[in-house]
């Protein structure tokens, strides 16, 4: 694991710790921009910015940085009722995408947030394999239903 790596891991675990979690708001791009940014401060020189430039992973293009701003006004206004509501919106800011770097980590921490506020549950990450997850994330804009059966161990919280 890189150094990058654990510091990352680190903070995660002390955003949880500390409670400053609590202090996140929920389901929002401004809560989204809390976490990368407590994550990632000091990592990046970017933490908590909203990325300026195009960026692709493999054959995927993310949203295109013209359009980002447009996109993630859009995606905070998606409901967030339903677990699959819930999904089809982590998808949504999945693609995109909007961190150079740090983007999974954070989107999966905001992910965690709104489905405990609106249905009392978590994923528990330790028992979702990574190389389903990552498959199930690339085939997500097309079908996100891989992605809604991956974790049947939502637990309570």
């Amino acid at each position: 694991m890189k150094d990058l790596d654990r510091q990352g891991l680190a903070k995660a675990k002390a955003l949880f710790e500390t409670g400053d979690v609590n202090s996140i708001e929920v389901g929002s791009f401004k809560g989204l921009l809390q976490i990368h940014k407590y994550l990632f401060n000091g990592l990046y020189d970017f933490s908590g910015e909203v990325r300026q430039q195009n960026i692709s992973k493999g054959n995927f293009r993310f949203v295109n940085a013209l359009y980002l701003v447009e996109a993630l006004i859009k995606i905070e206004k998606m409901p967030e009722k339903t677990f699959e509501e819930i999904i089809s919106k982590y998808v949504e800011m999945n693609v995109a995408h909007p961190f150079m770097e740090g983007n999974g980590r954070s989107t999966r921490i905001w992910l965690d947030q709104i489905l405990k506020k609106n249905l009392g549950v978590v994923v528990d990450w330790k028992k979702v394999d990574k190389t389903a997850y990552l498959q199930a994330m690339e085939r997500s804009p097309v079908n996100d239903l891989e992605l809604r059966f991956l974790s049947p161990d939502v637990r309570c919280q």
